[in-house]
């Protein structure tokens, strides 16, 4: 098994593997044959769309400084900032995560 890790900051934060290698890691931390696929996903707090440019400019980021930390264009993320375009469940959790720590260093 030779899963993909996938980094933030230079460290590792997932691993991506084949589902089958995925439901046999289940079976043995369960300890059982039957294993059931997860249903959803974890629910994580995302900034509403429309805060996000307000919340963005309190931090005292740049449009270019948050586009890279989410991994999108300054482009796009205009478009989402605008609400030209709606980002996806992953770009809206980067944003969160990102606004998030952005704020906890700046409160410390």
């Amino acid at each position: 098994m030779k899963p993909q890790i996938i980094s933030r900051d230079g460290q590792p934060e997932y691993a991506v593997l084949p589902w089958e290698q995925y439901l046999k890691l289940l079976e043995a931390a369960q300890g059982s044959q039957q294993v059931v696929a997860p249903q959803a996903e974890v629910a994580v707090p995302t900034p509403a769309l429309a805060d996000i440019k307000r919340m963005r400019e309190a931090k005292g980021l740049s449009i270019e400084q948050l586009a890279r930390a989410v991994g999108v264009s300054p482009h796009y993320m205009n478009m989402i900032e605008s609400g030209e375009r709606e980002p996806d469940a992953a770009i809206q959790r980067a944003l969160a995560w990102n606004l998030s720590a952005q704020r906890a260093e700046s409160d410390s």
